[in-house]
């Protein structure tokens, strides 16, 4: 009754609360009696709810005002509640208004609360896109880097493609601050999209290539994110990152330590060779003894790759650094790189770090504890810095006691039992049981002191303390497993203290030896049995185990004394509540009492119970850890951890050095003649003479790497200066404003090695330049080449691939005689080496999002998808229609051959109609045909490839008779890309792997625009955004009519009317992402012209480019 009364009040309780509740959504009054603690905590919540609204009420007034101080004021205030943990989210709207100030302090302020909150308030971040697009063109560097900063950290798959665009026009800024910022955003949009990794990897190419040290950390750490695996990109960088590594920033000193790490593991051989005599190239020139070990050194002579001992050097003065991680990522780099003989450099600067705090002291001991395992000697002279302080937090004196045990000798190892004496009365109970374990191991490792460390803990028996009684009991027992025979009185003395401990696993320790060794103290183990038989039901489990054991020897050994005792106990065990005992009673019973069940198991009971076992050995915990690199969470935890990148074994051949040499000087030297006579000379003096003066400063590190490189030497030293140094030479002389322009971009590490003919092209356009407006001239001027003209007609993308294979070409040199064309023939090498190296290339994605975004999509509401269509990429006016094809001509194809599909065959085409199912998806039409003399049923799609492949299959064919055909239509969105759509046409019986490969002009759709319009929308695309090349007519082609006719059979685009008889425009747009596809075909004399497309998908640009100039050079 009564349990029935209290489930009705909890009930009731329970309903009350659900109306009250309710009650407050749909603002009712109910009055209940509440008391006055719960009428106090309402209306106290209530009124800091209140107080907070009327804040942030204030503060949204403020934002709101005309005045900027006003305004100024409230957003300290804001950015001040965010730093406190405050929530200030409801506040966005307001401050979002304020993106556009022209206040200078006011813009970086909204740009932080921007940065915090862009995440959670998405669709209104995404209001302010166009303002952020505006604010990358900012003259200020900061408001650059503010706007890319919150430009990637607003979240959304539909933003990707400009994510993508602005990372790489802020690659090629002129502020190393900004560049900076574009490292950074890649690995959050790497994280966003993985499927712009192609894309991402040629950003980070271009940015290692930077010779500013406020780039190099980031643009490692955005490496070691995306593209680890890719060590090819580190060769050209490896000698410029050595040098530029001692005025880098600490952080980034940091990753760019651990990288180079991994990549010296993979490039040279392993300097730990035993048998194998040391070279040293420093030591062998200053050593007076060096003829005497000729003899050694001819046996088997190691000497070590210049490369590898530039990076010793160059990390050594870190060690002085104050920042603790950079001090143990060069620790960690020495003991994981360097011989044996100079690992022990480190060991002064990590017992320095012992000063800092506990956080940092931890894991220097930890790595010290690791080190102290293999190496003894390097630490041994340092022992007294290891000794525990009465301050010191538990975890901190564990770590040093096992500091202490590693290093524990014969001759040291009184000093240490001295110190462990003291620590044995720590009131800590913690430390003072992890001080037994460590007598116990010194007793182990150095048999001299093994009698002396059982004598003092057998007195500790004697302690008041259970902890350390208990832990000397169990650190006796494992000694006692060494030596046996000689310690039956400390046995029988363990045994009078049994009855006072009370530890459990000091109890079943002393059971364990009075049952293993029961021979040797026969008067006294029936004793002990008798008294754990009275106590037996009250017992630990483990104390339990222990006593059926020791009964079971027992009975074996001495059954006249013990038999009836063993039985009871027996008894006991047979009904106990815990099943382990109960099992191993049973057990226990049928394997000593012979009986009629138990067979010839018995006869083995004595072999079984009483063999000798081996002897524990005692190790460090720290002995297997040796398997993780140094300083790393996986090290730290003992346990892989996610993320964690393995160091590989020494190669055990170096692999071909000169991958790392960077060919500067001699592509001067041999184009020289070829250029002015005296103007080239001179500029080399100066050159010269500038390092001169500079390495009489001593300002140059790059320096110290004369005697380690023969053939690059010369280029890391060029590479080896500070960012100021950079600057101070552009801006002096005459090739001020060369230089200056040719800073940004990737070209920065080789423009020496331009021809000067080019030099003089861009001198002379100069002045044209200028006049352009700022932000054009840093898109078009990325790397290097100038802006796109009548004579330059290479892209961004092809000048840099270009360099970097003029870089790579080291075995062979060009012939004098290329340079000197024109760049309309230097083209044309560039594709076929591209097309040979990678032949991939077609079908990596451009810069789109990923197939499964297109559903993603409908998150958002159509009204912001209505304004994202004025903030796309490419900005489209509202002139522009997409408009049906002028010109379908139908290419079919073969997707199934008859002989593989056992007489089911299937073709496709693309209609070049507009796709019903989704607009992203291109539309493709398959035709079905039975050759077979049987019918074919249940005609389908199958499994796709890859698996987030967006198709939209065509219906079920049920049934298709001999010789007859159907024609099927389907979708299938290729996100921008040419790569192959890959699926399964499968038939009842069987299953065919086939696929569908787009050409690039089969992806566009076309639109209708004014030439006005269209001249504006180029204008916006231009710079690295546009692709163009110089192509040789065909004889058939020269007329307007032809011209179009062979244009429109290689791409879906509209025709743009225009009033010049020598120009021919094209309009189109991708199907998937809609960005904006403008062809432009300029006539010019001798059957040439001039082909240009603007397109923000480059990888489209270069397809089209290559398929239009085929199409239009054939007749």
């Amino acid at each position: 009754m009564n349990g029935g009364l209290s489930s009705l009040r909890s009930e009731a309780a329970g309903a009350m609360r659900t109306v009250l509740v309710s009650a407050e959504s749909l603002q009712l009054t109910l009055k209940p009696e509440l008391t006055q603690e719960e009428q106090a905590l309402t209306q106290s919540g209530r009124k800091a709810k209140e107080a907070h609204t009327a804040g942030n009420e204030d503060l949204k007034e403020m934002l709101e005002s005309n005045k900027e101080s006003l305004k100024l004021e409230a957003m300290k205030r804001i950015v001040q509640l965010i730093s406190k943990g405050k929530k200030s989210s409801d506040l966005f709207p307001a401050v979002v208004k304020n993106v556009a100030s022209k206040n200078i302090e006011l813009k970086k302020l909204v740009y932080v609360y921007l940065v915090r909150y862009a995440e959670e308030q998405q669709d209104l971040a995404l209001l302010s896109i166009s303002t952020f697009q505006r604010a990358l063109k900012d003259p200020n560097q900061f408001i650059r880097a503010s706007a890319l900063r919150v430009l990637s950290s607003i979240r959304v798959p539909i933003i990707v493609p400009i994510m993508m665009l602005a990372i790489k026009e802020a690659a090629s800024d002129l502020s190393p601050y900004v560049r900076k910022t574009s490292a950074h955003a890649i690995q959050k949009l790497y994280s966003l999209d993985a499927d712009q990794k192609e894309h991402l990897i040629e950003v980070i190419e271009k940015l290692l290539k930077d010779k500013s040290t406020l780039v190099a950390g980031s643009v490692v750490m955005a490496f070691e994110e995306v593209c680890p695996d890719r060590i090819d990109l580190i060769h050209k960088n490896y000698r410029k990152l050595c040098n530029l590594l001692v005025d880098v920033e600490e952080w980034g000193q940091v990753v760019i330590i651990n990288m180079l790490t991994r990549y010296a593991r993979t490039q040279f051989t392993s300097p730990w060779k035993e048998d194998a005599v040391f070279d040293d190239n420093e030591k062998a020139f200053y050593d007076s003894d060096s003829e005497e070990k000729q003899g050694q050194k001819e046996a088997k002579p190691y000497i070590m790759d210049p490369d590898h001992r530039l990076l010793l050097r160059n990390t050594k003065p870190l060690l002085q650094s104050r920042n603790t991680a950079v001090v143990m990522a060069v620790a960690q780099l020495y003991w994981h790189l360097a011989p044996k003989h100079e690992v022990s450099i480190v060991t002064k600067s990590l017992v320095r770090l012992l000063r800092s705090h506990r956080e940092v002291q931890y894991v220097v001991l930890e790595n010290i504890a690791t080190m102290s395992i293999q190496r003894k000697g390097m630490f041994e002279p340092y022992m007294k810095s290891f000794y525990v302080r009465s301050t010191d937090a538990t975890h901190i004196k564990t770590l040093k006691l096992e500091i202490l045990t590693n290093l524990a000798n014969e001759a040291n190892i009184s000093t240490i039992l001295r110190e462990f004496q003291t620590y044995v009365k720590s009131q800590d109970k913690a430390f003072a049981a992890a001080t037994i374990q460590a007598i116990g191991r010194c007793a182990t490792n150095i048999s001299e002191v093994t009698d002396t460390c059982l004598n003092g803990l057998v007195l500790l028996l004697s302690n008041r303390d259970e902890t350390v009684v208990a832990e000397s009991v169990v650190v006796i027992k494992k000694l006692l497993q060494t030596q046996p025979t000689q310690h039956s009185d400390i046995i029988k003395h363990m045994a009078k203290l049994f009855d006072n401990i009370t530890v459990p696993m000091a109890r079943a320790s002393i059971l364990w030896l009075m049952g293993e060794y029961c021979e040797r103290v026969p008067k006294i183990a029936p004793d002990v049995l008798r008294k754990m038989a009275k106590s037996f039901t009250s017992e630990e489990d483990i104390v339990k185990l222990q006593t059926v054991n020791l009964a079971a020897k027992l009975y074996l050994t001495n059954s006249k004394q013990t038999k009836l005792l063993t039985q009871y106990i027996l008894n006991l065990g047979k009904y106990d509540q815990n099943y382990d005992i109960r099992d191993r009673t049973r057990f226990i019973r049928q394997l000593i009492v012979p009986n009629e069940k138990s067979g010839t198991l018995n006869k083995y009971a004595r072999r079984i119970l009483l063999a000798s076992k081996p002897a524990p050995v005692l190790e460090s915990a720290f002995k297997d850890r040796d398997r993780f690199q140094l300083g790393t969470l996986s090290h730290s935890l003992n346990v892989k951890a996610a993320g964690y990148q393995e160091l590989s074994d020494w190669p055990a051949v170096a692999p071909d050095p000169s991958v790392r040499n960077v060919e500067v000087i001699e592509p001067v030297r041999e184009w020289a003649p070829s250029v002015g006579k005296a103007k080239q000379p001179k500029s080399d003096d100066k050159f010269y003479s500038d390092d001169e003066e500079k390495e009489e400063e001593g300002s140059g590190s790059g320096s110290e790497d004369s005697s380690s490189s023969s053939s690059g030497s010369s280029s890391s030293s060029e590479e080896s200066g500070s960012e100021s140094e950079e600057e101070s030479s552009e801006e002096s002389g005459k090739t001020s404003s060369d230089s200056g322009k040719s800073s940004s971009g990737s070209e920065a590490s080789s423009s020496e090695s331009e021809p000067e003919q080019k030099k003089k092209k861009r001198t002379k356009k100069a002045t044209q330049r200028k006049s352009k407006q700022s932000a054009a001239d840093s898109d078009s001027d990325e790397n290097g080449s100038g802006p796109v003209g009548k004579t330059s007609s290479s892209s961004a993308e092809s000048s840099s691939e270009s360099d970097s294979e003029e870089d790579s070409d080291v075995d062979s040199p060009p012939p004098p005689s290329p340079p000197q064309k024109k760049t309309v023939a230097k083209t044309k090498p560039k594709v076929e080496v591209k097309t040979k190296k990678e032949v991939s290339l077609l079908d990596l994605d451009d810069f789109s999002p990923a197939p499964p975004s297109a559903p993603k999509s409908s998150v958002f509401s159509s009204s912001l998808l209505s304004d994202l269509e004025g903030l796309s990429l490419s900005n489209v006016s509202s002139a522009m229609q997409v408009t049906t094809p002028s010109f379908g001509p139908v290419k079919t194809y073969e997707l199934l051959h008859h002989m593989t599909g056992k007489g089911f065959s299937a073709k496709y085409h693309f209609p070049r109609q507009p796709c019903l199912y989704q607009p992203s998806m291109v539309a493709v039409q398959v035709i079905l045909t039975n050759s077979s003399d049987h019918s074919l049923e249940e005609i389908h799609i199958g499994d796709r490839s890859p698996a987030s492949l967006n198709i939209h299959c065509f219906n079920t064919v049920e049934r298709l008779e001999p010789g007859a055909s159907v024609t099927v239509s389907m979708g299938i969105d290729f996100s921008d890309s040419t790569q192959a759509a890959n699926f399964q046409l499968c038939t009842k019986e069987d299953q065919f792997s086939v696929s569908i490969q787009p050409a690039v002009g089969e992806l566009l759709m076309p639109s209708t625009m004014t030439e006005p319009d269209f001249c504006n929308e180029q204008k916006k695309l231009m710079g690295m955004n546009e692709t163009s090349a110089s192509i040789t007519m065909a004889t058939a082609n020269t007329s307007k009519q032809n011209i179009s006719k062979q244009v429109l059979s290689v791409a879906n685009v509209g025709v743009v009317s225009s009033g010049q008889n020598d120009l021919q425009r094209f309009a189109g747009r991708t199907v998937s992402s809609g960005a904006l596809v403008l062809v432009t075909l300029e006539l010019r004399e001798a059957s040439t012209a001039l082909l240009t497309i603007n397109t923000e998908k480059s990888v489209m640009a270069s397809m089209l480019l290559r398929d239009l100039k085929q199409a239009l050079s054939q007749s």
